[in-house]
This record gives structure tokens, sequence and C-alpha cells, in this order.
């Protein structure tokens, strides 16, 4: 049956089941990540808090060399972290796995929804958008990894060594290391779809060229500001990290939208 002769409750019921396989899968790889959770909790999750993570290594290096980045050699850093509820790490396993699942199973609920929609889109739009949905998911991954790597554990590392006053000491809790953990991971995966975004805007006629040209001036100022918001150590080298790949994501974003039916080539 093909999409114009479906009818609504045709449509309907290929919702229900895109999303019945959307949470079997959600649910498999949520009992997998329960069952490796010591595992990532130690190994992944809680890496940045300890000094052989790879990515201090290298900020020692750059340290030396540049002198407005915090002091990334110190060997003695360590985070201590406590719990005050009772029940917090149990249910912290069980949420952590289901996050866990969702970021690992991105691709295929891209692909679900690509199956979805596809019956109702011609042949070159099935060609391309199935392009754009596996970029999409490369992008998003991509996202996800630039914020573990270099965005958590850079804040984490200046958040907890700063300090308003001497007779205050950190600790951090477990809730909050895991909000922030997963906030700023997630938050940059989901920055990092903003291609595929503007890409799907533009093919519903909602965002053309011109408008990303016309306030390329607005969204410098608009990334800055989101880049400090993301990134609060406050020095120019991390603010760049975050900015210089956000703005590379406007950039591209123009690339991927349609021209202007009227806009021509400049010479």
């Amino acid at each position: 049956m093909s999409a114009q002769e479906m009818s609504f409750w045709d449509h309907l019921e290929e919702l229900r089941w895109m999303l019945f396989r959307v949470i079997i899968a959600l649910a498999v790889f949520a009992i997998a990540a329960f069952c490796f959770m010591p595992f990532i909790f130690d190994e992944i999750i809680m890496a940045p808090t300890k000094t052989g993570f790879f990515l201090y290594a290298y900020m020692c290096k750059l340290s030396g060399k540049l002198p407005f980045l915090p002091d990334f050699c110190d060997n003695n850093f360590s985070v201590d972290m406590i719990n005050f509820d009772l029940t917090a790490q149990f249910f912290r396993h069980l949420s952590t796995s289901g996050w866990v699942a969702l970021i690992l199973i991105c691709p295929y609920i891209l692909f679900e929804f690509w199956r979805f929609i596809s019956p109702a889109l011609y042949e070159h739009e099935k060609k391309s958008i199935r392009w754009v949905f596996l970029f999409g998911s490369i992008m998003f991954f991509i996202g996800c990894l630039i914020g573990y790597s270099i965005i958590f554990p850079m804040t984490l590392r200046f958040l907890y060594n700063y300090s308003l006053s001497d007779v205050i000491r950190n600790e951090l809790s477990l809730n909050s290391y895991m909000d922030n953990f997963l906030t700023l991971i997630l938050i940059m995966g989901l920055v990092f779809e903003m291609p595929l975004i503007s890409w799907l805007l533009s093919q519903i006629g909602v965002l053309k060229k011109s408008f990303f040209k016309k306030y390329r001036r607005h969204a410098i100022l608009l990334l800055l500001i989101a880049a400090a918001i993301i990134t609060p150590t406050g020095d120019p080298f991390t603010l760049s990290l975050v900015f210089l790949p956000l703005y590379g994501l406007y950039e591209m974003s123009i690339l991927l939208v349609k021209s202007d039916p009227e806009e021509t080539v400049e010479f």
C-alpha cells in the first residue's frame, strides 16, 4: 500500500509499531548497559575525575606554552564524591543505563523515523535523505565525543578547583556530577545536529541561505555567548574550543540549506 493510499489509521498503526520497536531496542540496550554499568561508570563516566584522563596530559603540555590556561599538571587532582540519598546510587544505576541506551540507539531511532516518512517521498528525495540521516547520526556522536573528552572535563576541572573562600572545601555529590555530565554531553550531541535540522527546515521551506547570511553577525555573537555559558572557565583557549566547532556547524548549515529562488551567483 502506497503512502497516498494509506488512511489516517494506517499511518497511526505504522507510528505505533515504530514506537514499539524503538522502545524494545531501548529496553534491550538499557538492560545490557545495566549489566555492564560498574565498568562503564568506573572506566568511562568517572574517568574525568582521575589525573590519568588522557585530556589532562595534553593540556599539561599546552599550559606550559599558554600562560592563561589553568594548571593541568597537578597530579594531586582528585574529586571527592559523596552521596546523601540512600536510594540515589540504585536509581542512578537505573537512569544512567537508560541514558546510555538512548545515546547508543540514536542512529536506530533516526533509521525508524526515516522508514516511517520514506513512503511519502519521491525516489530522488529518498536517496538524499538517507545520507542526511546517516550524516546526522555521525554528527551526534561527534558532538557527544567532544562533550565527553573536552568540554565536560575542562568544566569539571575549573569548577571543582574554583574556591570562593579558603574555608570552603569542595565535595561533589553524585547527583550533581551525573546531572552535569549527562547535560553537557547531550547538549553537545544535539548542537551538532544543527546542520541536519537546518536541512530539514530548508526542505519544508522554512529556512533559506539568505537567512543565515543576513544574520551571520548576530549568530557569531549568540554562539560566543552560548560557548561562554557551556564553558565557564573564562580563558580564551577553552572558549575557542567550543566556539569554533559551533561556528563551523553554522557555516556547514549554510552549505546544506536551499538557495533562495531569486538568489544569483555573485562574482
